[in-house]
């Protein structure tokens, strides 16, 4: 199964003023179809040729750098455009927010320690809420892993490359993930993946 760049599910200038149409231009049309044509390029002929992206992701970690690189920010990225929508945040599904409250003790609580994860990785990478051993949690990782390849599933992830965040945001990291958590994300999204992730 060959890589494919999906459209925005919304318009470059709908998540201002959180995020610039210039930075979803950017990240979207640029970086993100870097890593398509990036991996699509080292797919053909390995032994992942023809299998989902779980599976690609999953199977390259620790065996294929380049290919794993590109897979992992793809299927990322698929995710994150979806866990992004124009007047984000507010109240989350009910389901979901008991789930976060036992996971992570309070809405409060876990979106202060999202935004630790996110400030506190180092260099590039992901912050995220997570589905492990029935429990959501918080974790981070560097560059293009997630909880995928960690024994956990990914229900929402925040993107801490600078490529992200620093046209609007410049050096001040912080202030981003706490826009994005507070006032971007897409709590139906989120809900829709914890269910499919608790099953």
């Amino acid at each position: 199964m060959s890589f494919t760049l999906p459209d925005l599910p919304y318009a470059y200038d709908s998540l201002q003023p959180y995020m610039s149409k210039e930075t979803l231009e950017y990240h979207h049309d640029k970086h993100h179809m870097a890593y398509v044509t990036n991996g699509n390029n080292l797919l053909k002929g390995a032994e992942w040729e023809g299998k989902a992206l779980e599976e690609i992701v999953k199977g390259s970690f620790g065996k294929n750098a380049g290919l794993f690189n590109n897979a992992g920010q793809h299927y990322n990225h698929v995710h994150f455009w979806n866990w992004m929508k124009p007047n984000g945040g507010g109240k989350i599904p009910g389901a979901l927010e008991k789930a976060i409250i036992d996971g992570c003790g309070s809405i409060d609580k876990m979106k202060e320690d999202f935004i630790q994860a996110g400030v506190t990785q180092f260099g590039s990478g992901w912050c995220w809420l997570a589905v492990q051993n029935g429990k959501v949690v918080i974790t981070k990782t560097a560059n293009g892993e997630s909880p995928l390849v960690h024994g956990a599933t990914p229900i929402l992830g925040c993107d801490v490359w600078e490529h992200s965040y620093y046209i609007d945001y410049r050096n001040r990291r912080p202030d981003y993930v706490k826009a994005f958590i507070e006032n971007m994300v897409n709590w139906e999204y989120v809900a829709k993946m914890y269910d499919a992730a608790s099953k």
